[in-house]
C-alpha cells in the first residue's frame, strides 16, 4: 500500500525547507569567510556555497546528499559517444532517501549585476524559462548579485519581463524567515517559481 499522499506532500515540503536552510546558511557563512570574489563565475560561487553546505552538520543530521553540476536525464537524446556532454545540467542538487523513496530538489544559479542587462536576460532565458519548459524541475532559482543594488537588479529583471509582455510573471518580494531577499514569480498554469537573491557586493574583488 502506498504512502498517504498528504504525508508525502508534507515530507516534500519539509525537505524543501531544509534545502532552503542549508543554502541560506551557506550564503551567510560564505560572506563571513570572505572567500568569494566579485569576478567569479556563477559556478565558482556555487562550488564555494556547496562546500559550506557540505560542512554544515545539519546536512548529516537530515541525511541529505548534495552535489554540483548534476546531469539531468533527457529521454529524446540518443545515447551514443559523447551524449553525456549534451545532457542538461543543474547547478546544485539535494537528495534524501526516506520510506524507500528518493526525493530530489534542484537549484539553478545566475550571476546578476545592476547595470548588466545581458545577465538579467540570461536569468530569464536560462533560469526562469528553463523551469517553465520543464528542462529543470522541482527546484528554485538563486541570483548572485555582484555589482550594484540588489533591488535594482530585480527591478531590471521585471522591466525585461514587462518589455516581453510578461509583467504578470514579475518577481515579487515575499516574507521568508530564512532570508530577507526572497521572491516569488507566478507563471501561466499556476506555476510558481521561488527565488533566493544573494548579495555579495560587500566583498572585494
Amino acid at each position: 500500500m502506498g504512502l498517504n499522499k498528504v504525508i508525502v506532500a508534507s515530507f516534500k515540503r519539509g525537505f524543501e525547507e531544509k534545502c532552503f536552510k542549508l543554502i541560506t546558511e551557506s550564503y551567510v557563512s560564505a560572506v563571513e569567510t570572505k572567500v568569494v570574489k566579485l569576478n567569479w563565475d556563477e559556478n565558482d560561487i556555487t562550488s564555494e556555497l556547496h562546500q559550506h553546505i557540505q560542512d554544515n552538520p545539519l546536512r548529516l543530521e537530515w541525511n541529505i546528499h548534495s552535489n554540483v553540476e548534476k546531469h539531468l536525464p533527457k529521454d529524446d537524446l540518443k545515447k551514443e559517444k559523447g551524449f553525456a556532454a549534451k545532457l542538461p545540467r543543474i547547478d546544485l542538487c539535494f537528495a534524501v532517501i526516506s520510506f524507500k523513496l528518493e526525493y530530489v530538489y534542484h537549484m539553478e544559479a545566475k550571476n546578476l549585476k545592476e547595470k548588466d542587462s545581458s545577465l538579467k536576460r540570461r536569468y530569464i532565458k536560462t533560469g526562469i524559462d528553463n523551469f517553465l519548459s520543464k528542462k529543470y524541475e522541482n527546484g528554485c532559482l538563486l541570483g548572485y548579485v555582484l555589482e550594484g543594488a540588489l533591488h535594482k537588479s530585480v527591478y531590471g529583471i521585471n522591466k525585461l519581463l514587462k518589455k516581453d509582455r510578461r509583467e504578470i510573471e514579475s518577481l515579487n518580494k515575499k516574507e521568508n524567515h530564512l532570508h530577507n531577499d526572497y521572491y516569488e514569480s507566478q507563471h501561466p498554469n499556476d506555476f510558481l517559481i521561488k527565488h533566493f537573491i544573494f548579495d555579495f557586493t560587500s566583498l572585494s574583488a
